[in-house]
């Protein structure tokens, strides 16, 4: 026998044995010289292998995430990635933590110790996800296609476009930031959305107060240069203001002394208080500590436009119209829809709205198969008058025109989980049960209602529908939901989970999105913060300073984000902030 022959019939005679047996073949013949020939057999095989692994590949649908922020990391993190083939797209290769955003503009906490490459995540999923750090340009919603563009400015060789076609499509792009058309804001002004930004304020406040103590200038140009101001008294404004308040008070004015007396930090707001969204104990606090503190707060003024020198601004309570000098001017009102977005809504039909609707499951309306998470989209809740009817019909089973207490509780349940705004208009009116609803006019139990006082009885409910906040928790709660709904699509698929179906048959697929606000925090300065937890708990002081290291601490996406945010923090501790512009 030859030795090609010999080889030709232990080829077919190992074919069917698997790789540990074929790796055994290798190593024997490789000791007679027959290394080439095993290890052209290995070659065939595994080609096979990834033709057959190809061909499955091919079977999944593929899912495209846009974005890598809180919603569409916590979406790739719980997503059962071996049943889908994932692709991401965002012009970010990285995961920041936002709510330390403002400890970086100073120094408090280093950029990097907030961030988290993307690709250091997905390595981590059984399974295999395709990153693309590219921007989305146009989602074609009729033929499922999507445009990207490599933006990073450099001189690479290649295509910067491609498209890319998807089965479902999961929006989680964030917001911009909304100017609001006042003049001479995107020119003058600093953002804090993004690393970038952060870093970039960082830079000009060391400029602001190196340019201050330069000879030759006068006392108000030294005070022009180092009169910070803020406009928009949210969390983000507040918890920068007290963070640059921090960083001049305890590092900057032992470095700059002969300027120590001309530092001034303004915060603007248009309303009539400061964190208007928390508990009015908690704004009412943060308002007198600044005030202690030598923040100035001017609230009821409207900024009207920003140029290089000056901000100018209306004082609602008097209509007078002011001009002030400033050396920062950092805006932090509002968010609103990116372009491309606005597009996808055109081609939708929701060209008239300011924000991409979805439904309870956080489908977007109008379009099969794409859904959108966080800050571009807010959740159309469908209201309980409009469905009245039908939620009336399917409970009177023995169609008597009158609904009984009984009948009346065998729907609540579906009642409150399709219809939530009902069970906050409960506790508003302060009401431990939907059947508390079923009195009369002198408020005397009844044991029916016939379908007008059916309507009378939750003809208020729907005053408590609200749109979600735009913060970090909502979007990470959106993604964590959504994992879990794309995990368990095909196992409940014949058996649905979720609330009954009112006008139809059956059952909802998956039970809606519910948020649950687990509180929220806003630092103060000089380790002082303020909490608002759930069950009307309010909190404030240093020991809720601490409370705030904890929970931040807890959060971070990785442990290696955690051991350097709270390295900074103890190096902040020990040896301060450091002022060097890098």
């Amino acid at each position: 026998m030859t030795i090609l022959s010999f080889f030709t019939r232990a080829s077919r005679a190992f074919n069917g044995y698997p790789s540990s047996s074929k790796l055994l073949l290798l190593c024997t013949l490789s000791l007679s010289g027959g290394g080439v020939v095993a290890y052209s057999e290995a070659q065939v095989d595994a080609s096979k292998t990834s033709v057959q692994v190809n061909e499955k590949d091919c079977k999944k649908k593929r899912v495209v995430v846009l974005g890598t922020g809180w919603a569409g990391i916590s979406f790739l993190k719980d997503l059962d990635v071996s049943a889908y083939d994932v692709q991401v797209v965002s012009p970010r290769n990285y995961f920041a933590f936002t709510p330390l955003l403002p400890s970086v503009t100073c120094g408090t906490v280093e950029a990097r110790s907030i961030v988290e490459p993307v690709r250091n995540i997905i390595k981590k999923r059984n399974g295999e996800i395709q990153f693309w750090e590219a921007e989305c340009m146009k989602i074609d919603a009729a033929n499922k296609k999507l445009l990207c563009r490599y933006t990073v400015e450099n001189n690479l060789v290649g295509n910067d476009e491609f498209s890319l076609e998807y089965d479902y499509l999961v929006i989680a792009v964030g917001a911009q930031v909304n100017t609001f058309n006042t003049p001479g804001v995107l020119e003058n002004c600093h953002f804090l959305k993004e690393v970038e930004d952060a870093q970039k304020i960082r830079r000009t406040v060391i400029d602001c107060f190196e340019k201050a103590v330069l000879p030759g200038l006068s006392e108000e140009e030294r005070r022009t240069n180092l009169h910070f101001v803020i406009v928009g008294g949210g969390p983000t404004g507040v918890e920068f203001a007290a963070e640059l308040h921090d960083f001049v008070q305890e590092d900057l004015v032992n470095l700059y002394p002969s300027v120590k007396d001309m530092v001034k930090i303004t915060v603007i707001q248009s309303g009539d208080h400061i964190l208007n969204m928390f508990d009015e104990r908690i704004s009412s606090f943060a308002e007198q500590k600044f005030q202690r503190d030598g923040i100035e707060v001017q609230t009821g003024s409207r900024v009207i436009s920003v140029s290089d020198k000056e901000i100018t601004m209306k004082l609602k309570a008097k209509g007078e119209i002011c001009s002030v000098p400033h050396g920062l001017v950092v805006w932090s009102t509002g968010v609103e829809t990116r372009p491309f977005v606005k597009d996808f809504m055109g081609q939708i039909g929701q060209a008239n709205r300011r924000v991409l609707a979805t439904d309870e499951w956080l489908r977007v309306k109008g379009c099969e198969d794409v859904y959108a998470l966080g800050d571009c989209a807010t959740i159309n809740q469908r209201k309980v008058m409009e469905d009245i009817a039908a939620i009336f019909k399917a409970a009177d089973k023995d169609n008597s025109g009158f609904l009984t207490v009984e009948e009346f509780k065998d729907v609540i349940d579906d009642i409150l989980e399709r219809y939530p705004q009902v069970e906050h208009y409960l506790k508003s009116k302060h009401l431990r049960d939907v059947t508390d609803l079923m009195k009369d006019s002198e408020g005397n139990d009844i044991d029916e209602v016939d379908i007008e006082g059916f309507k009378l009885a939750l003809c208020q409910a729907d005053s408590q529908v609200k749109n979600l906040p735009a913060t970090a928790q909502v979007a990470a709660q959106q993604g964590a939901y959504l994992s879990k709904c794309f995990n368990r699509k095909s196992k409940w698929k014949d058996n649905p989970e979720g609330p009954r179906r009112f006008r139809g048959s059956g059952r909802h697929q998956f039970h809606p999105f519910q948020y649950k606000h687990l509180g929220q925090f806003a630092p103060l300065g000089g380790e002082q913060a303020a909490a608002e937890l759930p069950g009307d708990w309010v909190s404030v002081g240093r020991s809720t300073q601490w409370l705030w290291y904890s929970v931040y601490a807890s959060k971070q996406v990785s442990w290696r984000t955690r051991v350097l945010v709270v390295s900074d923090w103890t190096r902040r501790f020990i040896f301060g902030r450091d002022s060097s512009r890098i």
